[in-house]
This record gives structure tokens, C-alpha cells and sequence, in this order.
């Protein structure tokens, strides 16, 4: 793996030629760009304001402390648009509309639970792709494999389909994981068995009673990710969902600190303008 550091966002899309076989970018909280030669892949992009409007002159106001990294209009051919869930900082109506408008033939893979929710109106059905947990999907010669996400806690909802969602997304022989918003649950472990995960994509906000009680669910801390990564054996993690918004982020130089004090090597935070490049 390459880290090459600019920055913006490079919209380059990958030559057959390259030697690069796969690209992945933040995109700022949970989003990823992720190029290869097989197309390009945006999983949960909030490319907007979206939330600041919603919560206007509440408690938490959700305005953005980073600018919007490009324009999700002009973000150029994408293939698949990944949701892991329905909260808007990973489905959000603004970015989708403009994604679907620019692709026509763009699949908006989401959850099984989330296939009729109103941010998707205006996106044809036959372009919605409901995901469910353990039922692999094939599109062209991408593998995705849904597992299930704890949001501080594992949700069914009544026709039995997990509402929050993580995807193993492998490509041209390399795995991606992303796990959406998630906790520690039993059998987390379990479920990424058999996997080679060659760059895993982890939040590490964590979660504290005082966002639950506000309906703001918490995801890993920064030592669970790292202990994820080290139990499961991924060759590289990316630490991310932090920064966007002031009570829901982290002191980068403490967490800094704290990786550099447990060794962990194969770990980092995400870093707007930072390129991973597998070759």
C-alpha cells in the first residue's frame, strides 16, 4: 500500500493502465471514495448541510466544522453508492439526488430495512438494492457481504432484516471493510472470520449517555477499534466518523498519542486529502 497526501480530492478516475488496482479517500464522518478499474464506489457520503437545516437553534446544531470536500454533482461516473444505514450523515437525501441525477444507471445499495425510507424517493426501484445481513451480492465482479452492525446495539426491524449494516466489499482481489456505525457486539468477531480484510474503515467516536439520551448513538471508541484490528487481523485501519461535528468528535492529538502508545503500526486516523493506493 501507497499513502500519498494532497489537499483535495483527487476525481481522476483509474486508467486500465494504472498500476494502482484500488484508491480509497475520506470523504469527511463515514464517507469513502474508493476508485478501482472495475468503477468507482462511494460509501456513506453526507456531501451536504443537510443537518444543520434540520437542526437549527436545537442542542446539537450538526453544523459542519469541515467544508464540503467536493461537490457531490461533480464527483464524476459513480458505479455503486453504499448506505450502511438511514441516519443522514450516511443517507443523505441532498448528496444522493445529486449522485442519481449525474449516474442514471448508479445502484444505491442500502439495507433491507431501509429500501422504502423517503431519502431514496426520486431514485428508480430497479436502481435500489436492498442488502441484507449474511447474503452476498454480486454486481458485475464486486462482492459485497453484508454483516451485521451494533449502533451501541444490534436492531431488527419487524420483517426480520438488521437495520444497521456493515459491508466486505472485495474487488480485484482485495477486501474492504467498512462497518458502518458499530459497537462491540458478540459475534462480531465470528462474522469477519474467513475474511482477508486488507483495509478496514472503523469509527471512533465512541458513545457516552448524555448523545444516547439526545438519540445520538455512539459507535467504537478509539481502543476498540484498535483492539478490533489487532483480534481480527486486518492488515490496515482507517479510523474515521470525527470532525464534522463539535459534540460528536474526538482530540485528534490524544488519539494520536494514544496509537503511537500502543504500537499500533497498522492503525491511523483518516485524513481529508490523504490517498491509499493498493497496487
Amino acid at each position: 500500500m501507497k499513502i500519498i497526501d494532497g489537499e483535495n480530492i483527487s476525481l481522476e478516475p483509474l486508467s486500465e493502465y494504472s498500476e494502482t488496482r484500488l484508491r480509497i479517500q475520506w470523504l469527511g464522518q463515514a464517507g469513502f471514495l474508493i476508485d478501482s478499474k472495475l468503477g468507482r464506489i462511494i460509501i456513506d457520503p453526507y456531501l451536504s448541510d443537510s443537518l444543520a437545516v434540520k437542526y437549527s437553534g436545537k442542542r446539537f446544531e450538526h453544523v459542519r466544522m469541515m467544508p464540503i470536500p467536493v461537490n457531490p454533482a461533480e464527483i464524476g461516473s459513480v458505479r455503486i453508492c453504499l448506505s450502511t444505514h438511514h441516519h443522514t450523515d450516511h443517507m443523505d437525501e441532498s448528496t444522493i439526488r445529486a449522485i442519481a441525477s449525474r449516474n442514471p444507471d448508479c445502484l444505491f445499495v442500502v439495507p433491507a430495512a431501509s429500501r422504502d425510507n423517503s431519502k431514496l424517493s426520486g431514485i428508480p426501484k430497479e436502481n435500489i438494492v436492498a442488502a441484507d445481513a449474511f447474503s452476498p451480492m454480486d454486481i458485475g465482479d464486486i462482492r459485497i457481504y453484508p454483516i451485521p452492525s451494533a449502533h451501541e446495539e444490534l436492531a431488527i426491524d419487524g420483517a426480520g432484516h438488521h437495520v444497521f449494516l456493515g459491508y466486505l466489499v472485495s474487488i480485484d482481489g482485495l477486501t474492504i471493510y467498512h462497518s458502518g456505525d458499530c459497537a462491540p457486539y458478540a459475534g462480531l468477531l465470528a462474522n469477519l472470520a474467513g475474511f482477508r480484510v486488507n483495509i478496514a474503515l472503523l469509527p471512533v467516536n465512541g458513545r457516552d449517555e448524555i448523545r444516547k439520551a439526545a438519540g445520538i448513538l455512539g459507535n467504537f471508541t478509539l481502543n476498540e477499534a484498535v483492539q478490533l484490528a489487532e483480534a481480527a487481523g486486518f492488515d490496515f485501519s482507517i479510523g474515521h466518523h470525527f470532525g464534522m461535528f463539535d459534540f460528536n468528535t474526538i482530540d485528534i492529538g490524544q488519539a494520536e498519542q494514544m496509537i503511537q502508545k500502543k504500537d499500533a503500526a497498522h492503525f491511523e486516523l483518516a485524513k481529508m486529502g490523504r490517498m491509499y493506493e493498493f497496487r
